[in-house]
C-alpha cells in the first residue's frame, strides 16, 4: 500500500491510479464539508470493498452510554459523538443491467481524482471496463454549497466507449446507517417517515435521546443531448430508504448526466414539524439556480474565503499544498456564523473522537480564526463555552468542588463532560487554563475588552475557584501543590505536580484577579451583576492569592530546568535518537505501563507552557528546556510538530523548524502516524497555520502592537500571509532579504520588525531590509 500517493499540486489534492488499499484513506483526504454539514470522499455508486462511509451534520450527535467494566463516583455517564447521517450522495448506476462497482469492474483505467481546494468541489473520472464487456467513461463532480449550506449537489457523467448501451441512475437516500464507534451497537435513529414523489424523495427521522429532528432530502434530473427529463421511471420506498430510477439509451460515444441535489434540514434551525416543508423551499431555491450557477457561487465564496485566509509559499510545491489542504480544512469544518458549534479533533471526516469540542480549540484554533477572519468568529468560540459555564459548575460538583467551581470538560457537545478514559476525565485539568488564556489571547489581539466583562469574568472566577480548592498544602515543601493530574504529555497519567498545569493554575489566579479590579474601575454595572450572580467576596478572592503566591514548581538546579513533573528525573533517560526505530510509534508497539514508565513525551509538555508564556522566559530559557525535553518527544501527538516548529525557529534552528512544519502540514497528505482512514487531524491544522506565522513569521503581540521577527527556510524562495489586526488587514511577504508590508486601514499604524518600529501608511507597501 501506497501511504504517500498524493500528487504534489499547489491547488489541488490528487491522487492518479486506482488503489483499492487506498480508498478508505482517499476517504479521509477528500472530505467536503461547510460548516453545516460533511461528508467523507465515499464513491456515489456502489462499491463492495472496504469502506468506511460517513456523512455528518454539524451539532447533531447521541450520548452513547460509557462502557467500561468498573465505575468510579463523578464518572461520564456517556460519550457524545456526532452521528453516521443518513446517507443522500448515493447514485446506483447500472450499464446493460450490469452494475458498475470498482470493486468488481473487469479494468479500470485511468482513475484520477481531484479536491479542488481553491474553488471548492471534488472531482472523481476513471474508465471501466464492466464484466458484461462494456466500458463506460464516467466523471462525477460534487460539492456542499457555503451559500446554501443545507445543500450539496452532485454531477454525475456516463459515457458507454465501444457499444450503444442503457444507462440507468438510481439516485437513493439511506438512514438503515450505523455508526462504527458505537460502544453498544444501540439504534441511533428512528425513521418517521419516507416519502418519495415527482423526482424528490424525503426521510424524516429522529435521534434517539437527544430528539434532533432531521429531513434528508433529494431531487434528481437527467440531461441527454440538451434534454432534460425531471420523470423517474420507477421509484420505491423502503422502511429505511427511498430510490428513483432514471433510465436512458445511450449512443456510443455520448454523454448522459444525472443531476442530484442533497442535504439535510434539522430541527436546530427550523420547527421540527415542517422540516419536508423547508427541504422543498430548499430544492427550490437550488434548482432554479443550477447546478452550474450553484457552482460559480460556490467558486466565488472560496475566492473570499482565500483571498484572506491563503498563505503563498514560491519554491516548495509540497509545503504550499501542505498549508493550503490544512487551511482548505479548517474553513470546511467551521466558519464561525454559529457560537452553539465548535470545532471537532477529527471534524467532519470520520467518527473517531465523537466530532465533539476538545482544549484544542482554544489552545490552537482561536488564533487562526482570530488572525484571518473578523473577531466575531472567535467571538462567538469564546462564547460557546460562556453558554456552557453552569454545566462545567456541574462538572466540578459531581468530582467534589463546592461554591461555583467550575472544570470544563476534556470532550463535550453540550457542556457535560463526556470522555470515557479515567485518567483523561478527572486529571487532565489543564484545559481549563487553556481556555482563560484564550480570553487574554482574544482580548490582547483584537483589543475587544467587552467579552470579559460581558461573559468572560463569571468563565474566569468559576476556573480560579477550581484552581484555588485542587491546590492543596504541602507542609513537607511549605508550599502549594496539585496533585494527581495528567498534563498535554498522555504518555504520563496520575503524576503529581506537572509543571505546566501548576504553571496555568498560577496564571489563571492572578490574571482572574487582575480582571476582577479593571471591571469595578471601568464596568461597574457588569461588576455589580457579576458579584451579585457569583456571590464572590472578598475573603474568597483573598485566599485564592495563596496558592497563587506560593504554588511549588518542581526544578532540577543541577540541570537548571523545570522538571515535566515529580520524579521525572528518575527514569530512564534514553532518548528518542537512541530507541530502536522498530519500536516506533511506541503507542502501537509498547504496552501502557511500559510507556507510563518511559521518559517519552508524545507532544509539548512543559514546552507548551514556554509557548503560550514565551514572555515569562528568556530566550536561554527556552532553549535549555528545548535542549532538554525535545530529545525525548515521540511526537506521536497531531498537536506536537506545530508547537516545535515555532520554537526552533525562535532559536533560530531553521532546518528542525522546516522539518517540524513539513510534519505538521502533511500529516495527513503523507499520512505519518499511519492512521488516516480514522480521519483527518482538523484542530492540529491550525497549529501548521500557527507554524508559519508565529514561527517563521514570527508574529507576536508587544505592548499592544503587532511584532515581526521575519525567518525564512532555506528550501522556500518567499512567503506571504496576510492578517485582519482589529479591522485592519495587513499582508506580509517575506523574502531572504527583506520583508513587505502591504497596509489597508484609514489611518496610520506602527508595528515593529526585528525589534525596531515601522510606520505603515494606507494602501502603500513599506519594504524592510533583513
Amino acid at each position: 500500500m501506497n501511504k504517500e500517493y498524493i500528487v504534489p499540486n499547489e491547488w489541488a489534492i490528487i491522487e492518479e491510479g486506482f488503489d483499492k488499499e487506498n480508498v478508505k484513506s482517499s476517504e479521509s483526504l477528500f472530505s467536503i464539508g461547510n460548516g453545516a454539514m460533511g461528508q467523507r470522499a465515499n464513491f456515489e455508486e456502489s462499491y463492495s470493498g472496504p469502506s468506511f462511509q460517513g456523512s455528518y451534520i454539524a451539532g447533531v450527535y447521541y450520548p452513547d452510554k460509557t462502557r467500561v467494566g468498573w465505575w468510579k463516583n463523578g464518572y461520564p455517564e456517556y460519550f457524545a459523538k456526532v452521528l453516521n447521517a443518513p446517507n443522500w450522495i448515493g447514485i446506483g448506476v447500472s450499464v446493460n443491467d450490469e452494475v458498475l462497482d470498482l470493486n468488481t469492474c473487469k479494468e479500470v483505467k485511468g482513475f484520477r481524482r481531484e479536491l479542488n481546494m481553491k474553488e471548492g468541489w471534488y472531482k472523481r473520472s476513471f474508465t471501466a471496463t464492466l464484466n458484461n464487456g462494456i466500458t463506460v467513461a464516467v466523471s462525477s463532480l460534487r460539492f456542499l454549497s457555503l451559500d446554501i449550506d443545507e445543500v450539496g449537489a452532485i454531477k454525475y457523467s456516463v459515457s458507454p466507449l465501444n457499444a450503444d448501451a442503457e444507462i440507468v441512475f438510481t439516485p437513493f437516500l439511506d438512514n438503515g446507517i450505523t455508526n462504527e464507534d458505537s460502544n453498544w451497537d444501540d439504534k441511533f435513529w428512528e425513521v418517521t417517515g419516507v416519502i418519495s414523489e415527482a423526482n424528490q424523495a424525503f426521510i424524516e427521522a429522529h435521534t434517539l435521546k437527544t430528539k434532533f429532528k432531521v429531513c434528508t432530502f433529494m431531487q434528481s434530473e437527467i440531461s441527454y443531448k440538451g434534454k432534460t427529463n425531471i420523470n423517474p421511471v420507477k421509484d420505491e420506498v423502503k422502511e429505511l430508504s427511498a430510490e428513483q430510477n432514471f433510465s436512458q439509451k445511450v449512443a456510443l460515444g455520448e454523454s448522459v448526466s444525472l443531476i442530484k441535489y442533497g442535504g439535510y434540514c434539522v430541527s436546530r434551525n427550523h420547527p421540527g414539524t415542517e422540516l419536508i416543508k423547508a427541504a422543498k423551499s430548499v430544492l427550490e431555491k437550488a434548482s432554479s439556480l443550477g447546478f452550474d450557477a450553484l457552482l460559480e457561487m460556490q467558486i466565488k465564496a472560496w475566492q473570499n474565503i482565500w483571498e484572506m485566509s491563503d498563505i503563498q509559499i514560491k519554491g516548495d510545491v509540497k509545503a504550499q499544498q501542505g498549508i493550503r489542504f490544512n487551511i482548505f480544512h479548517l474553513n470546511q469544518t467551521y466558519l464561525g456564523t454559529d457560537s452553539t458549534l465548535n470545532i471537532g479533533p477529527k471534524g467532519f471526516t470520520v467518527e473517531k473522537y465523537g466530532g465533539s469540542t476538545y482544549w484544542d480549540t482554544e489552545a490552537y484554533c482561536i488564533p487562526f480564526y482570530m488572525a484571518t477572519k473578523d473577531q466575531v468568529v472567535a467571538r462567538n468560540l469564546l462564547q460557546y463555552r460562556y453558554n456552557h459555564l453552569e454545566k462545567a459548575i456541574e462538572n466540578a460538583e459531581k468530582l467534589g468542588f463546592e461554591n461555583g467551581a467550575a472544570l470544563y470538560p476534556m470532550v463535550t457537545m453540550n457542556g457535560e463532560e463526556c470522555h470515557n478514559e479515567w485518567e483523561i476525565t478527572f486529571e487532565e485539568i489543564h484545559r481549563n487554563g487553556a481556555i482563560a488564556f484564550a480570553i487574554y489571547n482574544y482580548y490582547r489581539f483584537t483589543g475587544d475588552y467587552t467579552y470579559i466583562p460581558e461573559m468572560g469574568l463569571e468563565v474566569l472566577i468559576g476556573i480560579a475557584r477550581f484552581w484555588e480548592q485542587r491546590a492543596t498544602f504541602s507542609k513537607d515543601k511549605g508550599k502549594f501543590v496539585i496533585l494527581g493530574v495528567t498534563g498535554p504529555n498522555e504518555y504520563e497519567n496520575n503524576v503529581n505536580n506537572n509543571w505546566y498545569t501548576n504553571y496555568l493554575a498560577k496564571w489563571c489566579l492572578n490574571y482572574t484577579l487582575e480582571q476582577l479590579d479593571k471591571v469595578k474601575e471601568g464596568y461597574k454595572e457588569d461588576y455589580d451583576r457579576i458579584i451579585g450572580h457569583t456571590s464572590l467576596r472578598k475573603t474568597e478572592t483573598d485566599a485564592w492569592k495563596e496558592p497563587a503566591n506560593n504554588l511549588y514548581f518542581p526544578y532540577s538546579q543541577d540541570l537548571g530546568i523545570y522538571l515535566q513533573q515529580d520524579g521525572f528525573l528518575d527514569k530512564e533517560l534514553i532518548t528518542v535518537e537512541d530507541l530502536d526505530p522498530k519500536q516506533r510509534p511506541i503507542n502501537q508497539k509498547w504496552s501502557w505501563d511500559r510507556i507510563l514508565r518511559s521518559p517519552y513525551i508524545k507532544q509539548a509538555d512543559t514546552l507548551q507552557g514556554f509557548y503560550l508564556f514565551e514572555d515569562h522566559f528568556s530566550l536561554e530559557d527556552l532553549e535549555k528546556h528545548f535542549d532538554f525535553y525535545e530529545p525525548f518527544t515521540v511526537h506521536e501527538s497531531s498537536l506536537s510538530p506545530c508547537v516545535h516548529s515555532i520554537q526552533a525557529a525562535k532559536l533560530g534552528r531553521m532546518e528542525q523548524a522546516y522539518r517540524f512544519y513539513l510534519r505538521t502540514s502533511r500529516l495527513d497528505l503523507d499520512d505519518y502516524n499511519k492512521e488516516v482512514e480514522e480521519g483527518l487531524h482538523i484542530t492540529s491544522m491550525a497549529g501548521t497555520w500557527m507554524s508559519i506565522v508565529e514561527g517563521f513569521g514570527g508574529m507576536r503581540m508587544r505592548d499592544d502592537k503587532l511584532s515581526f521577527t521575519p525567518r525564512i527556510p532555506n528550501q522556500w524562495d518567499s512567503y506571504s500571509f496576510k492578517v485582519n489586526f482589529r479591522s485592519r488587514i495587513i499582508k506580509i511577504s517575506i523574502s531572504a532579504n527583506e520583508s513587505r508590508f502591504t497596509y489597508q486601514g484609514t489611518s496610520d499604524m506602527t508595528i515593529r520588525v526585528n525589534g525596531n518600529r515601522v510606520l505603515l501608511k494606507p494602501s502603500e507597501e513599506t519594504i524592510v531590509k533583513h
